[in-house]
């Protein structure tokens, strides 16, 4: 069996859940779904979807580069949004960052998020 590698971002969710940031198997890299809180652990960009995406893809870069990688190992994103008719607004942010990577991805419209001002929450998955 090969060896996983786990990283933590702190979130008070993780231990009362039991999940990690990011897990490390091999060469594959799986980032729990990522919401827009800044590093003093506040949301980022309340009520802006662009604003929210950006600092999303800035977390997950932190993690990734974490465990070895970049966004350019990125084969896989999955995106639960709140409100699928600002598709766009979430659109632009992914694409200034993954347009070269041209990942799968999915986009999906979710009731709520585990926080009612977060707009949306990224997974990724990651190979090396």
């Amino acid at each position: 069996m090969q060896e996983r590698q786990k990283i933590s971002s702190g979130a008070k969710w993780e231990s009362i859940v039991g999940y990690s940031r990011a897990v490390r198997v091999g060469n594959r890299i799986y980032v729990t779904g990522t919401t827009a809180l800044g590093p003093d652990g506040e949301i980022v960009g309340i009520g802006d979807a662009y604003a929210q995406t950006i600092q999303i893809f800035k977390n997950l870069e932190q993690a990734l580069n974490r465990l070895g990688a970049g966004l350019e190992h990125i084969v896989r994103t999955r995106m639960f949004v709140t409100d699928i008719s600002r598709w766009e607004e979430y659109g632009r942010a992914h694409g200034e960052f993954l347009r070269d990577v041209m990942p799968a991805t999915t986009m999906v419209e979710v009731s709520a998020l585990i926080d009612k001002r977060m707009l949306i929450e990224i997974e990724v998955d990651a190979e090396l």
